[in-house]
């Protein structure tokens, strides 16, 4: 006999007691657990608890925004998804930036993070095992450059810029440069998503094949906006607080043990770009790239055209100084990234020779942070 209500719900949302009780216990007992870090397996442990619980969390919140998606349909389910994504991403770094030394690298590190695990590990794993499934696969060009129409100078205007400007010294904007780019980065996100939801919606949207009609689908007017709406507010809820308590862990190793910067940027970037990565490989895995490209570029998109005028406000408003400028090694990536992007996406069909040089760059990407 299959469960309805409250034991359904219980069933189905099993996570949710886990986040619950993690919640509560560094809610009531937060100086003592997080006291002794020096340990390293009170350290790991710490650690890992809370990056899971996060991450699950996270899971979550993308499971009941993929059902709010099945709901209102294309564009709009993959806005619903990139924006909860996005206010995850905010919430983080705003947490560890505000938690112990001021780390002006930190928004920056993370944005580059999330940049290359979508453009190059998401792009790559998708291309790889759709190409190996499929041989080819196929998407609507026109969408295809239109996210990268904006991407690529947003890109350039918020992560390279800043390295040639003369107004203030290092990788840093003025007052007035800041105001600039964070005004031109959301009026530009705005108008991509007029022209997304409204003018060209035809660009972006999925159409299902055969290979997904054999998934068991719940029809749509049964699913429960009320219910995955609450749901997912809750989960959103759970990982605010619970991404600030990550913050003394990873502050902590970059800060006490000498690890690489860029580490703390790189957790980040995995809870929040982990979940989209799941749903953008499974869609190429259905033979449905055009959502794998939706979630792949729309992720992109989102961090750098919402989170960054978001961080610069936050900055200004909590007097954290930001250094927004790749440098070195990273500069260089990120532009053979956009300039694979321009290749990779130019022709309206993928195969698995394209997914395997992504994945190349992205474990240069890790290497270098170490190795750099």
């Amino acid at each position: 006999m299959r469960m309805t209500g409250v034991p359904a719900l219980m069933r189905s949302e099993r996570f949710l007691a886990l986040s619950l009780l993690t919640t509560f216990a560094f809610f009531a007992f937060g100086n003592t657990l997080l006291d002794g870090l020096s340990n390293m397996y009170r350290l790991a442990l710490i650690f890992f608890w809370l990056f899971s619980v996060v991450l699950g969390s996270a899971l979550a919140v993308v499971r009941h925004a993929e059902r709010l998606a099945e709901r209102f349909g294309e564009p709009y389910g993959t806005l619903i998804l990139t924006l909860c994504i996005t206010s995850i991403e905010v919430v983080s770094i705003t947490a560890i930036m505000l938690h112990g030394a001021n780390n002006p690298t930190l928004a920056r590190d993370t944005l580059f993070a999330v940049t290359m695990i979508a453009l190059n590990g998401m792009v790559g794993l998708s291309l790889l095992l759709g190409g190996w499934r499929y041989r080819e696969q196929y998407y609507n060009l026109h969408g295809a450059n239109t996210y990268l129409g904006v991407i690529i100078p947003l890109g350039v205007l918020c992560l390279v810029l800043p390295d040639f400007t003369v107004t203030t010294p290092g990788p840093t904007l003025s007052d007035a440069q800041k105001i600039f780019v964070a005004f031109v980065s959301l009026g530009l996100y705005v108008a991509f998503l007029f022209m997304q939801t409204s003018r060209h919606r035809a660009y972006f949207a999925v159409h299902h094949d055969h290979n997904e009609s054999r998934v068991a689908r719940v029809p749509v007017a049964d699913i429960s906006v009320l219910r995955h709406g609450s749901l997912l507010a809750i989960y959103m809820i759970l990982v605010v607080y619970l991404a600030e308590k990550l913050a003394p862990p990873v502050d902590y190793v970059v800060e006490t043990m000498g690890e690489p910067a860029a580490l703390a940027g790189l957790t980040m970037a995995v809870l929040v770009a982990t979940p989209e990565l799941i749903g953008a490989v499974r869609a190429a895995g259905r033979n449905n790239l055009q959502r794998s490209m939706n979630i792949s570029l729309g992720s992109v998109l989102s961090t750098i055209g919402l989170t960054i005028p978001a961080i610069i406000v936050i900055s200004e408003v909590t007097g954290h100084s930001i250094k927004l400028g790749l440098e070195h090694t990273d500069l260089l990536l990120f532009v053979l990234t956009l300039t694979l992007c321009m290749v990779t996406f130019s022709s309206g069909r993928t195969n698995i020779l394209q997914g395997g040089v992504h994945l190349i760059i992205f474990v240069a990407y890790l290497f270098l942070i170490f190795q750099g």
